[in-house]
């Protein structure tokens, strides 16, 4: 929840720039605040544009809530759904996630699926069953073309403003993990074809090292992400 109208427009479109000049074929996506989808949507044209959220309803009497299908329509083809913060402050579980998965879907809405573990459940060695518990009741029960669409992110939410950090070994210890489960559910080219995004504390001085592992296919970008420079400094490293 960053940036006013103007801002968040200007912003998007200094990075649509310096990726136009860049040349590059990584593949940017930015996830502006609902009202400025729109507008981004029709200001950029070398990234994409995604939603936040999206609602777990398909429309009616929910107050103050944003559908897949009105996200579709100004313009967003991503929707990131079970942030950490989704998790933690809106008590967003599983089963809601679920929905709002299939939601998108139904909307030819991509989806950026996040996963993670609390500090104390890395301290009690319990991160693996986490993660595996989100991807099974989030997401494995989608047919192999819907999980085409999913992209994957991994927040290591103990290491997010704790002062901790996540190693590089660590990161590519838990992606290739994610790798593995969606090998076993699905197949190992499924598997290799998807994503998986790395979103703890990423910045230009460690994007490279961390995006040098086999497993690690990208970054889910906090805070860096707000300045375009030290943005392009992640996107360089690949």
């Amino acid at each position: 929840m960053n940036k006013n109208m103007q801002e968040g427009l200007q912003l998007a479109n200094e990075i649509d720039q310096l990726m136009a000049s860049l040349g590059s074929d990584v593949n940017v996506i930015i996830a502006p605040p609902f009202i400025h989808i729109s507008e981004a949507a029709k200001a950029v044209t070398h990234i994409s544009v995604s939603a936040q959220n999206c609602a777990s309803e398909a429309s009616g009497a929910y107050t103050g809530e944003v559908s897949a299908a009105m996200l579709r329509s100004a313009g967003a083809r991503y929707v990131i759904l079970g942030h950490s913060e989704r998790r933690a402050y809106y008590h967003e579980d599983n089963a809601i996630l679920n929905k709002k998965v299939k939601l998108a879907l139904e909307n030819n809405l991509k989806i950026i699926f996040c996963v993670g573990e609390q500090l104390e459940e890395r301290e009690a060695g319990n991160q693996f069953d986490v993660v595996k518990n989100q991807l099974e009741e989030g997401i494995f029960d989608l047919a192999e073309k819907d999980f085409e669409k999913i992209i994957i992110a991994y927040e290591p939410v103990w290491a997010i403003g704790t002062g901790k950090t996540a190693t590089p070994d660590q990161a590519q210890e838990i992606h290739k993990f994610i790798r593995d489960k969606v090998a076993e559910k699905y197949s190992q080219q499924l598997a290799d074809n998807t994503s998986i995004l790395y979103g703890g504390s990423c910045k230009p001085s460690n994007a490279g090292e961390l995006f040098s592992n086999p497993d690690v296919d990208g970054g889910l970008i906090g805070g860096a992400s707000l300045n375009a420079q030290d943005f392009m400094g992640i996107i360089n490293a690949f």
